[in-house]
């Protein structure tokens, strides 16, 4: 859930500084919505989410799970800041389109192990290569130091919006 302010507090405005980097963020938006991800997705994976219907929510259980042990809905649901149930449903949806795959857990029966299928690991890969090319470039451009500043900065804008 993101941390929203206080009621009755004024939000902090940013400094001349913050408004310049505050003002890139909305250019970055486009990147993130729509036809631009459609367009970047392989088509086996594209046909298959737009053949169940599937949104960019589901997509989001689909990188963490790139990294190839098998997680529990719980976890996904840990690492996406859902809920139990939600995380429940997004696997189950796409479990159903075949791109992931439910099994029990045999040191745990009760617990549910969702893995990526291995027919829709190469798209995905595919996929998040492409999405993260701009970054890489990006990145490639920056000093070591530059880089370790960037880092930083990104994961705690991240743990911010998480929290």
């Amino acid at each position: 859930m993101p941390h929203m302010p206080e009621a009755g507090k004024p939000p902090r405005m940013p400094t001349p500084d913050e408004l310049r980097i505050t003002s890139l963020v909305p250019l970055l938006e486009p990147f993130f919505r729509g036809s631009v991800v459609r367009d970047l997705m392989p088509a086996p994976l594209r046909e298959a989410m737009e053949t169940h219907g599937l949104t960019p929510r589901h997509g989001a259980v689909l990188p963490q799970l790139l990294a190839g042990d098998p997680l529990t809905v719980g976890e996904i649901a840990r690492r996406l800041h859902v809920s139990l149930p939600t995380a429940s449903e997004l696997v189950g949806a796409l479990s159903r389109a075949g791109i992931v795959e439910r099994a029990e857990d045999p040191t745990n029966r009760r617990r549910i192990l969702v893995s990526l299928s291995e027919d829709y690991r190469p798209p995905l890969e595919t996929f998040v290569a492409r999405r993260t090319e701009p970054l890489l470039r990006a990145l490639d451009g920056l000093s070591p130091g530059e880089r370790a500043g960037f880092l930083a900065g990104l994961t705690a804008w991240v743990r911010e919006v998480q929290s």
